[in-house]
């Protein structure tokens, strides 16, 4: 079959392709502008390495992720990288450069978002905070049941990083004459995000109610789990979640003594 053929059926959906169509080499296929564009595009789905069925399997991934998304916007979670800007300007919690800006730096965090992923806040402040001259400009933040997600989208090029709950050793605060710089300790870094002075005592308790709150959670799921365990074996749980960071040595030494009955 030519190029030029007008009846060129697509691979995938099983319509005319057209004259603005992409061969798939691997399948001897063709397949129609829509599909690809659906499937990423060119720059993400490369014609001559794969065949039509990675493609249809892409698309099935993709909308099975637009129907957990479409499920979430149902229930009013924040699924969507509209819906976090407004949450920040709704809460006065960053507006950034401008919404559109804002809304780009979102978009990186909603495309990363997993399955079982809820976003429980979002703000936005300079990231890599120095001095009111030195910093990286404005970044996207989003906490989640699992972690924070970091983003900001550039003219050329993104940046997007991911910090787990658990890898978080504490967060601190500081006011200053026109910022408030928050802290952020990991146990592979410590950087500073910069936030309106009005603002910052707010999204600093609420960073920390919801900390307090999925660590409440995951300790409950933890007594709950190891509850018909000996006290040794017990102990011996505890202490490997010591080890890797998950409780601090006063939590452990409280439940040590618990659990001895001292």
């Amino acid at each position: 079959m030519g190029f030029f053929d007008l009846k060129a059926i697509c691979g995938v959906c099983g319509n005319e392709a057209g004259l603005n169509r992409y061969k798939i080499r691997k399948s001897d296929a063709w397949v129609c502008a829509s599909c690809m564009k659906r499937a990423g595009g060119v720059l993400s789905v490369s014609p001559n390495h794969v065949t039509i069925e990675d493609i249809k399997e892409i698309l099935n991934q993709k909308d099975s992720s637009d129907n957990v998304k479409a499920e979430k916007i149902q229930n009013g979670q924040l699924a969507t990288a509209e819906a976090m800007y407004e949450n920040c300007k709704k809460n006065n919690y960053g507006s950034g450069f401008t919404e559109g800006w804002g809304v780009k730096h979102f978009k990186l965090i909603e495309d990363s978002l997993m399955k079982d992923e809820e976003v429980l806040m979002t703000f936005i402040g300079l990231h890599n905070y120095i001095s009111t001259t030195k910093h990286d400009n404005n970044f996207a933040y989003a906490i989640t049941n699992k972690r924070i997600l970091i983003a900001q989208k550039k003219v050329i090029g993104e940046t997007l990083q991911t910090i787990s709950l658990d890898n978080i050793n504490d967060i601190t605060l500081n006011v200053g004459i026109v910022f408030g710089v928050m802290t952020v300790d990991t146990i592979k870094e410590k950087f500073n995000i910069a936030v309106a002075k009005a603002s910052a005592r707010k999204i600093y308790d609420k960073v920390h109610q919801i900390f307090n709150e999925q660590k409440n959670k995951k300790n409950n799921g933890i007594s709950q789990a190891t509850s018909t365990l000996s006290v040794p074996d017990e102990l011996k749980k505890y202490k490997e979640l010591l080890d890797v960071g998950v409780i601090n040595q006063e939590e452990f030494d409280t439940k040590k003594k618990q659990l001895l009955n001292l």
